[in-house]
């Protein structure tokens, strides 16, 4: 039986250490996004019961004392922390889909409700009949099995419908994924831990697969910081360049490569006027603008921020007149975006567009007729009183 702890507690103390590198990483990180910080919350949640489930597995070897105390009380840990699990992830994933008012007091506490009103309920019961959560044979009952996976099903459920729901509505191929991903990662841990409860007690499935996909969904989390502008979400110029090295996605059949290039007219103006977090505001609305222009189009289309104030879509659509539609919806949508903001200001956009022509072209020169065909775009708001207005 000490055999039998040894290697089930070898397990959990690689799932710590593993978890603790990843977490001193993001605490090194000068990166603190709000998304970060409780992603690190489900990381010590998940370290906790790692703990947790080598003590319970000292106790149901024998290595440690078994009595009633010892079973309930390691039970008792594994379920809190089960729980702070999945609540942990439904915390984060509030805050990877910016849910509004996520932190404010009362959602807070809605969102705690189900898990202590689960920990009273459990409390009361053990106080009343503890024969219904222990045997004669210091054993956990099937009602405490319930116990241990309602709640944490609770909280599965509810990010699940969340980020469905979000994927259904959503326009974008990789946003899609990304909700549903993220919904259903919580999924794979509870069936991991439901598998090893009905199936194999004694192999620590749970254990592998939390070390297993953590890590997948870790890895990932560090490419999309790495390809992605912390300011406006978008892509950065380096994925940009990634994006353009394809010669599928310069070439694709049926269809013509044009590059956008996209500048706010005057942004010095409001960094003048209202300081710079105000500018950084209004590249965000810019962004969102962007965003919700390329996801109202049905052709492909690669959306990224070039530097500063200046942002680069690369379209390919079937003729040049969907172009056409597309800036200037995308002019009437910034507009539309800062009324809506209610900003002092109402920003205006100058905008260039080039094709690649393919095999007798290169795409940074095609890149730099789209430039100065920009700025002529810029000079021509000005002179017709359509540049960035600032109350």
């Amino acid at each position: 039986m000490s055999a039998y702890f040894i290697y089930y507690a070898s397990f959990n103390l690689v799932g710590i250490i593993i978890f603790g590198i990843m977490l001193a990483h993001d605490r090194l990180s000068i990166d603190r996004q709000e998304k970060q910080l409780k992603y690190d919350h489900t990381l010590i949640a998940f370290m906790l019961y790692f703990l947790s489930d080598a003590i319970w597995a000292g106790v149901d070897s024998g290595v440690f004392p078994v009595n009633s105390f010892t079973v309930l009380a390691t039970g008792f840990s594994n379920f809190v922390i089960m729980t702070a699990i999945t609540y942990t992830w439904l915390r984060y994933v509030m805050a990877v889909e910016q849910i509004p008012n996520r932190n404010e007091p009362r959602t807070r506490f809605a969102i705690l409700f189900p898990f202590l009103l689960s920990v009273i309920a459990l409390i009361v019961t053990y106080l009343v009949a503890p024969n219904l959560l222990i045997d004669e044979n210091n054993k956990t009952t099937n009602l405490f099995d319930v116990f241990l996976v309602t709640i944490p099903y609770v909280y599965v459920i509810a990010v699940i419908v969340y980020t469905v729901k979000k994927a259904v509505h959503e326009k974008s191929a990789i946003m899609k994924r990304r909700h549903i991903y993220i919904g259903f990662f919580p999924i794979m841990v509870v069936v991991g831990g439901l598998m090893q409860m009905i199936l194999m007690p004694e192999l620590p499935i749970f254990c592998f697969g939390c070390i297993i996909l953590m890590i997948i969904f870790y890895i990932q989390s560090m490419d999309s910081q790495i390809s992605t502008d912390p300011l406006t979400k978008l892509n950065n110029r380096g994925q940009l360049s990634r994006y353009l090295s394809q010669p599928s996605n310069l070439r694709m059949e049926g269809r013509k490569t044009y590059v956008v290039m996209v500048d706010v007219n005057d942004f010095k103006m409001i960094n003048d006027t209202y300081g710079h977090a105000e500018g950084d505001a209004a590249l965000v609305i810019l962004a969102q603008a962007l965003v919700n222009t390329v996801r109202s189009r049905s052709m492909p289309m690669f959306l990224g921020r070039y530097g500063g104030d200046e942002f680069v879509l690369i379209a390919h659509p079937v003729k040049e007149s969907e172009l056409e539609d597309l800036v200037r919806d995308l002019r009437s949508n910034v507009q539309k975006k800062c009324e809506s903001e209610k900003k002092q200001y109402i920003m205006s956009v100058g905008i260039g567009y080039d094709e690649f022509l393919g095999d007798n072209d290169v795409i940074q020169k095609c890149m730099q007729r789209a430039d100065s065909k920009l700025y002529l775009d810029k000079e021509y708001c000005k002179l017709h009183g359509k540049s960035t207005i600032c109350n």
